[in-house]
């Protein structure tokens, strides 16, 4: 079998020949010393001005890829890289092109379609023109030591194999002065990637799956650095084909506890390992925990809870 990033690139299966994946490392001159997040988004407006400004500032590059938002997700990100001042280090890209979701939708469909959520995050990662991107999400929220951090490594990864671990702990808004923070979770996943033929993205059974070399260097940053907006009257498993599948799949233990969270506050009841937290009055909540709240409460965090850590 032919290894997925060997060659020029990856033709699609509907001959959408503007689509065609062209691996970066392949164009006239190569890539870059620096750092590039990529966000691939679909309707993540509301978020972006909480997301962009301290990703703007830590890295060399954002590249975001709309992918058919209906909410203005394009135009928002444009404004609010403008407003930053930080304009010419982001890049606005779109993929008209309905991807299947997550789980058995993501299963049933050709991983060279233009569809297939491995083909999409290939074609979105072609356009990094440095040697090392992070995979970020486009309701990532940086905390002030996160942005730090973040920033020391973007000039030190560039021209290195290491792989790069950030956790992160969802935030559930509930309004712009209360949030629910959920330290009962440690997700610490591959967010940080150097570019090239080892490291690219193949179909796994519910999602997609960044390939890796046999033997690389891998370590993580520490708790407090990210968090993952979610909103309470929002649909936040609107990209998985059935949510109802976390509770037997032993793969999505991640997903189990956002679905138990998620609903158990809509609910009234707030589990354990979860903090609930009040904005000072004029500041938004998201901007009260990630520059305020969580540098400064003492680590370590709440450690997994003990009703998610079977399975």
């Amino acid at each position: 079998m032919i290894p997925i990033g060997s060659g020029d690139g990856l033709k699609n299966l509907e001959g959408h020949s503007d689509f065609d994946v062209v691996w970066p490392w392949r164009r006239p001159g190569g890539l870059r010393r620096g750092a590039t997040a990529v966000l691939r988004v679909r309707n993540e407006a509301p978020s972006l001005r909480f997301v962009l400004p301290p990703l703007l500032r830590a890295v060399d590059h954002v590249l975001l890829v709309d992918n058919n938002s209906d909410d203005g997700t394009g135009a928002e990100a444009l404004r609010v890289a403008a407003e930053s001042g930080h304009a010419d280090r982001f890049t606005l890209k779109h993929y008209p092109f309905d991807v299947a979701r997550a789980g058995a939708e993501h299963l049933a469909q050709h991983e060279r379609s233009v569809h297939s959520l491995a083909y999409f995050y290939n074609w979105c990662f072609s356009h990094v023109e440095t040697r090392y991107s992070w995979k970020w999400d486009g309701d990532m929220v940086l905390t002030t030591e996160g942005e730090v951090s973040l920033a020391d490594l973007s000039w030190q990864v560039g021209n290195t194999d290491a792989v790069v671990r950030v956790p992160r702990h969802g935030l559930y808004l509930e309004s712009d002065s209360r949030a629910h923070l959920d330290l009962g979770l440690r997700n610490i996943e591959e967010w940080g990637f150097p570019m090239g033929p080892d490291f690219v993205y193949a179909k796994a059974p519910e999602w997609e799956i960044r390939t890796t070399p046999e033997r690389f260097e891998m370590f993580a940053l520490p708790q407090g650095l990210c968090v993952e907006l979610k909103y309470l009257d929002g649909d936040e498993f609107a990209h998985w084909t059935d949510p109802q599948s976390f509770a037997t799949s032993l793969r999505n233990r991640r997903k189990r506890r956002e679905w138990t969270v998620f609903n158990a506050l809509n609910e009234g009841t707030v589990p354990e390992g979860v903090v609930t937290l009040e904005a000072p009055a004029g500041m938004h909540v998201v901007d009260y925990v990630t520059k305020e709240w969580l540098p400064r409460v003492p680590r370590p965090f709440v450690v997994d809870d003990p009703a998610h850590a079977r399975g």
